[in-house]
């Protein structure tokens, strides 16, 4: 730490991303990506779109925004677009959050350091003894509120009508549901942002849309919540998306049957490794996402996810004390997900 560095911001903890590492080829189940490459037309839009980098993006994002509010039912004026789903977590901390925040105690890894970096109390929740969100506890609770959902690294979710009591029971306070895999449960609360002020609804298409590398995110709220959201984002950076991503997202959301064709591959695959890794003796949540979150009697989770490593296989691996034994699969491609079970099963049997 240099001596110019902000001392409000010593004790800040960095969010810890999943491994990236190129020191050989693996099967990568670590990160939570879409298994499948992005559609020929997402392709063509991007080269195509390359020969006027030269110019400055559209900062209005009027062309994503108006096809999104076209699929969504709604006015463009209650959609925004960010440079991913963790820009827009950033400006809710920062335009938001001045009574403080609550969220669970186990779930996504940014929402506390997003809270430090703003200078935002907060507190967590625990997680039940089955590790699910109860949303009793999240009633009258006089701060803005983070809910990930399906949650993460469990996986568990909370059904819409669960999600619609807790906003009803805060209508003074900020209720922002991160549904970064929510299209894998079948079920979003987006449409509620009709009904309530107090509700912003996150999404990403880094997840089901095949699309974590061109770091595009999105928001749906009333219009107001909305206006405050672009006079932080006009106030910090507002060519935010640039013009290879404004056209790749743009695509995607021309080929929507594509993406709801990897879902259902990706929920069929998923539904399946949890039946054979339950055949292996494993215990798995029930996932509504793109991976499992799993655990064994016959393997400590530090051994499975370093064993996996060695064998060319990343998974992800927690260090808090509560789930330190579980580890959270991404969803590959079948063939992908059968090696990791073949691998899993002669690492198991060895013991």
């Amino acid at each position: 730490m240099s001596k110019f560095f902000n001392q409000k911001l010593n004790t800040l903890v960095p969010y810890t991303p999943g491994e990236q590492p190129k020191e050989q080829e693996y099967i990568k189940l670590n990160t939570n990506e879409c298994a499948y490459a992005p559609s020929e037309k997402v392709l063509q839009a991007v080269e195509k779109a390359a020969v006027s980098v030269n110019l400055y993006p559209d900062p209005a994002c009027d062309a994503l925004c108006e096809k999104m509010a076209r699929i969504a039912g709604m006015d463009k004026q209650q959609i925004i677009f960010t440079n991913g789903s963790d820009e827009i977590l950033n400006f809710i901390f920062t335009a938001f959050c001045e009574n403080g925040a609550v969220f669970p105690d186990i779930t996504y890894g940014f929402y506390p350091v997003f809270a430090r970096l703003n200078g935002v109390k907060y507190r967590e929740i625990p997680l039940t003894q089955d590790l699910r969100i109860n949303p009793e506890e999240y009633k009258n609770v006089g701060k803005t509120i983070f809910i990930a959902n399906p949650n993460a690294p469990t996986g568990i979710a909370l059904k819409r009508e669960e999600l619609e009591s807790i906003i009803r029971a805060n209508p003074d306070n900020l209720v922002v549901i991160d549904e970064a895999y929510a299209d894998f449960s079948g079920e979003s609360a987006r449409e509620l942002v009709n009904i309530y002020d107090n509700l912003i609804v996150c999404g990403t298409f880094s997840k089901s849309r095949s699309a974590a590398g061109i770091r595009l995110g999105f928001a749906f709220a009333c219009k107001e919540l909305i206006s405050d959201l672009n006079t932080i984002r006009f106030s910090t950076n507002p060519y935010n998306i640039n013009s290879l991503s404004m056209a790749a997202g743009l695509a995607i959301l021309e080929d929507e049957a594509y993406t709801a064709e990897n879902v259902k591959k990706t929920v069929r695959t998923r539904e399946r490794v949890k039946e054979l890794l339950k055949k292996e003796g494993f215990y798995c949540t029930d996932s509504k996402a793109n991976f499992l979150f799993v655990k064994s009697d016959k393997i400590s989770g530090e051994a499975l996810y370093r064993g996996l490593k060695q064998r060319g296989i990343l998974i992800r691996h927690f260090s808090l004390e509560r789930i330190r034994e579980y580890n959270r699969i991404s969803i590959g491609t079948d063939a992908q997900m059968d090696i990791l079970i073949k691998t899993i099963k002669e690492m198991v049997e060895r013991k």
